[in-house]
């Protein structure tokens, strides 16, 4: 069947059977992002509650099976995309955006399954260097080795053309949904990148810094291209799913699987689920902040170019000042003094503007991955 080819405008079955080629592969890019995020919360838990493991586990079988999914789905739509274009029959930009040349127009791609397939192909690479790792050093006894750190990488480039694919196809409502979730599964497993920063020695905890700016950033993303109220919430929303869910999957997940191999747990073992501990658990009310910000700053028209940066700082302000207590209460540890609360909750806001205006702008940029007639103004 072809992936991308339109048919005549004119009849109203063209456009479900256009939206049902569309939507068969973008499902697939997205359960393989999905199995690849539930294989990384996976081995995030495993690493802190078991310790080192081998290249060949289950959470590793998941983060490269979810990979492996996306790469392919993204091959057969670039070969089927450039199929059709040799053949002369007209391209449907629905299908992850206008395609592009690569190769010296060799292949036609569509430009968000090529940047998920690029993605899917550097953690191939990665992946080779990672096998090549573990057999020269043997376990793994930490998440930010080198090759780990490039296979992270590679994994949100496929989740950034995820996003891109799902946007094209904005008239349909599949399209704004699979949106929103996959601006939720970005956010979700970029969390984990944030611990990069766990060894910054700054006045304020650079760990809740970083979380702060990726959350608001990527739920001003999903209002900025939704072009009306509800992105930044919808986001928010599917991302507290996603951390109630694999709160209770990731402890279990990495405890069974140690008892099935015969591995002891470590001594110092809670119930806390490492992963979703990292995410903002104040970021719905964060995001209807940020929502009531931009509804009254447009409510004479269209919002003015400020408002996604002052709707940032907003939000910015409430995760980064809520994040000391988050912590608090989960590592029990006493919460800091109220200055250090409002120089956290400061910096935070200064972030957040800097992310809700990025946010801001790269929804408007999603907003022109759909088809000409399905444009409008942010």
């Amino acid at each position: 069947m072809d992936l991308t080819a339109s048919l005549s405008p004119p009849v109203a079955t063209t456009r479900a059977a256009a939206g049902a080629r569309a939507w068969l592969p973008a499902s697939g890019l997205l359960a393989g992002t999905l199995i690849t995020l539930v294989g990384l919360t996976w081995d995030v838990e495993w690493h802190d509650d078991v310790g080192p493991d081998t290249f060949f586990t289950l959470p590793h079988l998941f983060l490269y099976t979810g990979s492996a999914i996306a790469g392919l789905v993204s091959l057969v739509v670039v070969l089927s995309t450039t199929a059709a274009q040799r053949a002369g029959r007209p391209v449907d930009e629905a299908v992850g955006g206008r395609a592009v040349g690569v190769f010296g127009r060799t292949f036609a791609a569509p430009v968000g399954y090529l940047v998920a397939g690029t993605g899917g192909a550097l953690f191939l690479l990665y992946g080779l260097w990672d096998l090549w790792w573990h057999s020269l050093y043997g376990f793994d006894a930490v998440i930010d080795s080198p090759p780990h750190i490039g296979l992270l990488l590679s994994v949100m480039v496929t989740m950034v053309g995820t996003v891109m694919v799902f946007a094209a196809a904005r008239s349909h409502r599949w399209g704004v949904f699979g949106t929103l979730a996959s601006v939720a599964v970005l956010l979700s497993f970029s969390s984990v990148t944030v611990l990069g920063l766990s060894d910054v020695d700054t006045a304020v905890n650079a760990v809740t810094i970083g979380m702060t700016f990726l959350s608001v950033m990527l739920i001003l993303v999903a209002r900025g291209f939704l072009g009306r109220p509800g992105g930044a919430l919808g986001a928010a929303v599917l991302l507290g799913a996603w951390q109630a869910f694999s709160w209770w999957f990731s402890p279990w997940a990495a405890h069974a699987y140690a008892a099935a191999v015969g591995l002891p747990l470590r001594d110092n073992v809670d119930d806390l689920a490492s992963m979703p501990a990292l995410m903002p658990m104040c970021l719905v009310g964060a995001a209807l902040l940020a929502e009531l910000v931009l509804w009254a700053t447009s409510r004479r028209g269209s919002a003015p170019r400020w408002a996604g940066a002052l709707a940032g700082a907003v939000a910015g302000f409430v995760v980064a000042g809520a994040q000391p207590f988050q912590d608090a209460w989960l590592y029990e540890t006493g919460v800091p003094a109220a200055g250090q609360l409002l120089a956290t909750a400061g910096v935070g806001a200064s972030f957040g503007l800097l992310g809700g205006y990025l946010g801001w702008r790269f929804g408007g940029m999603l907003r022109l991955l759909a088809p000409a007639r399905e444009k409008e103004t942010v």
